[in-house]
Parts: structure tokens; sequence; C-alpha cells
């Protein structure tokens, strides 16, 4: 390497490429003409090794166990701000003022109401859907009923798809949950602040009041803040591929939504308290950190450990606290899988297997423990998820549209089929 560009050799060839610089973190190699003047492309499954794309908003440093929101660290956005000041600060790239977070506020609590044909829309579902297939479908449907934000062209339409997704996700996430347990659709209330409003559209029933409680409504808010964005993540760049295209947002963000789904991705938090299930008991704990120790067995340990975050998620720290905040709140006693929980986290925090392969509990193991006694079914884990990435969702689409580089995506192949052949007819197969 000398000087911003980087020297690639390939046979007697011997081709220059630039090398760009990011305002922190590692710089990148543009390799954009290498197929032209090489014939050959890069190998990189997963694209653990490719930025795909040039991006102002989140910054990640899993070494050094860093998350950035345009700058600003995670944890203070956590302690001292609320997820529409976040939701604000992605979109615009500042922290608000005080006129302009009042102004956000009521724009986006005066649109959480949903078309109420949208109510008939849900029962095409079936009961038992999980709340995750009614999301894909609802969120895609607005597509359907909102024709007036869907020409991206239009700057002015686009603010109103992204205003309309913020508040209106959450309404939706409430609907699919009050669905499936078969209980009356409760409508948004505009005195109650963005979280308030979501956990009495999800807890309240007509039949008594419904009182929100601050404790929880604060550690949903902070859930929500600390899953906002996270970079080029599988359902993010879902998003950015399928706008790539031209799609509407409504059908982008559905699509981020269908990826988010897998338990790789935004199910982890699920898979963490299915594995807690399995535990069952204190007392089994020690056979399946025996599991866990042993190369040969299948058995992991979910929610621990990070695929981006070599050392602890910062996340998870703040997190960590907010748990122990809702289980005092809740007075929660004789939960055999809280039990588990904690002494898992203990042992994880103090056994050197862990400590030396960096296997700390992340996000997705206090967040399911978090929801969990707030009153959420697993199911709802990753919907909830769906709630609070929206934003991160949108922003980075936005993103991707206002950018004049932007190209539709495609990415490219090592082929290994079969070679050229000719057709052989039916009767001499």
């Amino acid at each position: 390497m000398s000087g911003n560009t980087s020297q690639l050799k390939v046979g007697d060839k011997t081709v220059d490429m630039a090398i760009k610089e990011g305002s922190v973190g590692p710089a990148v190699i543009d390799i954009a003409k290498l197929y032209a003047q090489t014939g050959m492309f890069t190998y990189d499954p997963g694209f653990t090794s490719t930025a795909s794309c040039e991006s102002q908003i989140t910054y990640i440093d899993g070494d050094a166990g860093v998350l950035l929101y345009r700058g600003y660290p995670i944890e203070q956005l956590a302690e001292h701000g609320d997820f529409l000041e976040t939701c604000y600060l992605l979109l615009y790239g500042e922290l608000p003022t005080a006129a302009q977070k009042a102004d956000f506020d009521y724009r986006i609590t005066r649109h959480t109401m949903v078309h109420e044909q949208m109510a008939r829309f849900f029962q095409g579902f079936r009961r038992d859907a999980h709340p995750m297939a009614v999301m894909v479908g609802s969120i895609g449907a607005m597509s359907a009923f909102y024709h007036d934000s869907t020409d991206i062209s239009d700057p002015q339409q686009r603010m109103i798809a992204s205003m309309r997704m913020i508040a209106k996700v959450p309404t939706l996430a409430a609907m699919a949950y009050k669905y499936t347990v078969g209980q009356p659709f409760v409508y948004p209330l505009n005195s109650l602040d963005y979280t308030s409003n979501f956990l009495r559209m999800c807890f309240a029933v007509p039949a008594e009041e419904y009182k929100v409680n601050p404790v929880l409504s604060r550690a949903l808010d902070r859930i929500f803040i600390l899953h906002a964005d996270h970079e080029q993540n599988a359902s993010t760049s879902t998003v950015r591929l399928a706008g790539s295209s031209g799609a509407n947002p409504f059908a982008c963000i559905a699509a981020g939504t269908a990826c988010l789904w897998g338990p790789a991705h935004g199910g982890a938090n699920e898979a963490a308290l299915k594995m807690l299930e399995e535990i069952g008991t204190v007392d089994n704990i020690p056979k399946f950190i025996a599991k866990a120790k042993d190369k040969n067995d299948p058995f992991r340990l979910m929610g621990f450990g990070h695929r981006v975050y070599k050392n602890y998620d910062p996340r998870a720290k703040i997190m960590q606290k907010t748990t122990h905040e809702v289980l005092n709140e809740l007075g929660i006693k004789d939960d055999p899988l809280l039990d588990v929980a904690i002494e898992l986290e203990r042992i994880a925090l103090s056994d050197e297997y862990f400590i030396e392969k960096k296997l700390y509990p992340n996000i997705d193991f206090y967040s399911g423990i978090t929801l969990k006694a707030m009153g959420f079914p697993t199911s709802m884990f990753t919907v909830l998820f769906a709630v609070a990435r929206t934003v991160g969702w949108i922003a980075q689409w936005k993103e991707m549209i206002e950018d004049p580089s932007q190209k539709i995506g495609r990415p490219r192949q090592l082929y290994t089929g079969s070679p050229k052949r000719d057709y052989t007819p039916i009767g001499r197969r």
C-alpha cells in the first residue's frame, strides 16, 4: 500500500485501487472497477469484509465494544434521552432542539391510528398465526392503504411515509398481539408518550382502567433505543437491497421485517429464553455448562457472545441494569426461569472459560428476560425488535435514496454448477 492507493497483482498485471478513509474505523479498498480491469470478482460469503455502502448513521467498533448513533455513544442516549429523540437523531442527523422535539413528538403521536379497514384485514389471518407473520403482511399492506406516500422521488412523500411507519408500526404490533390472544384492539391514546401508549395498546382491556407503570415504560423505551439501529446488519441490508430497486418504502420495511424474523437475527432473544426453559432449574445449570464447554456436543448457550462485539456488548451493560430494575419493580419471586437466568449471568461473568472466550451475556439474553417479566409472550419478542428497528431501517433507506452514487444491488457469484451442455430428449435419458 502506498499513499491513497493499494496495488493488486493479478498474473502479470498490476491494478491500482483507491483507498477511502472514513471519519472513524477501518479504511476501505475501492474494488468497483476490479472486474473491468482484471475480469475477476472478489469472493466474500456473508460480506464480512465488504462495505456495501457509505453511511453516516451508525458506527460499531466490535473490538472496543462501541456503538454510536450519529456519533453519540449509545450509553448516553439510553440514559439521558427517550426513543423519539433517538428517532429524530437517526432520521435527521442531529439531536432536536426543544421546539423540534415537541413538533416531532406531536406529529408522531397524531399518526398512530391506522386505517380502520386494516382491522378487517387482520381477520384474514388465522387466530394462531405467529405475530411476526402478521407484521410482515400488515406492514406490506400499508402500501395498499396509503397510496399518497409511495412515490420515492418525492421528498415530501418520503417524509410522510417515514412518519407513518414510526407512528403506526407499534399500533400494528399491538394489534398483532391482541389478535393472537383473542382480545379486542385498543386504540391509541394521544395523551400518552410513545412507549406508554404502546404498553396500553398491548395490555389494556375495555373492561377496566389501565395504568401504565412508569418503570416498565422507561425500560421498554430503553430497549427500543438500544435496538433502533445496528449498522449494516442482515435486515438493514435487506431494506437497502429492496430499496435499491425503487420499491416503495412500506415494501422495503416489510422485507426487513421478514429478514429480522430469522432466529440468527431478531429471533435471538426468543431463542435465549427457550434455552432457559430447556435448562429448567438452577440445579441443571452445571450439566448444561458442561455441554456448552464440550466441543463435540451440539448444545450452544444462546444469548452469550456476539458476532460483531468481541468485547462486552455496550447495549448489554445498559440492558443488565434495566433488567434488574424491572425485576425489582415487579417483585417477581419463585420464577425458575429468572432464577436460571440470574445464576447463568453470575457464572458467565466469573467462569474463566466464558471470560477467556469473551462469552459475555449479550443484549438478547437480558431483553428476553425483561420482556418476559413485563408479560410479553416469546412470540412477541421479535415483533418488539421490529418496532424499535423500524426507525433505523427508515433512516438507512432514506440515506440510500438520497445518495447520488446509489445503484441497484447486484451481488456477484462464484459459479460451481455444470458448464454448458446440450439438451437430451426425454426418451434418451
